[in-house]
């Protein structure tokens, strides 16, 4: 029961590929998937993690971010 009260208050980010990964490092594509970013204009919503942010900021040039809740 904890538990789904801390998961209800937690951050989560919506995460969209606008840019396609192609033409640039090999790794940023990488990245891309790991976050679940298979084609263009797909979104996925992910937690609000420090280990999130990371990729996110490797790869800021490809994505449209915003904050769902």
């Amino acid at each position: 029961m904890a538990k789904a009260k801390a998961q209800a208050n937690e951050k989560q980010l919506k995460v969209t590929l606008v840019r396609s990964p192609i033409g640039y490092e090999k790794s940023q594509g990488e990245t891309a998937r790991a976050l679940g970013l298979r084609k263009m204009h797909a979104s996925v919503i992910v937690k609000d993690i420090p280990a999130v942010r990371g990729m996110i900021a490797k790869i800021t040039h490809l994505l449209a971010v915003e904050e769902v809740g």
